[in-house]
């Protein structure tokens, strides 16, 4: 699969998206990450990686619920400035995307479903 399309797609679907990164969960690296271009950084590239670091290892210990609950389909957190959703692309890669707070988020999770 062509991560860098999928992550551009991504980042078009909604002028509301600052930020996408698909991490593949297995070898524990990213494959794309960027911000809309004229976004304005809230985070330094070291609190980025931080906060990415948290949702991953989140996302992880989640997981381990799995069997009892069933599969996580995503996670929305909302701060006073942005939204950020975790959800999964597929068993192996991780969607981490962060939005303004005025986005339609559960319109947004569906069309990343539909692809």
């Amino acid at each position: 699969m062509e991560y860098n399309e999928l992550g551009k797609t991504i980042l078009g679907l909604d002028s509301a998206i600052r930020f996408v990164t698909i991490f593949d969960t297995k070898d524990e690296k990213i494959l794309y990450s960027e911000h809309n271009p004229g976004t304005t950084n809230l985070l330094s590239k070291e609190e980025s990686q931080e906060s990415l670091q948290l949702a991953i290892n989140a996302w992880k210990t989640r997981s381990k619920l799995a069997s009892k609950i069933g599969r996580g389909k995503y996670v929305l957190a909302e701060y006073e400035k942005i939204k950020r959703i975790t959800m999964p692309f597929d068993e192996s890669h991780l969607l981490y995307i962060t939005t303004d707070v005025g986005s339609n988020s559960l319109d947004l999770i569906d069309k990343i479903k539909k692809l």
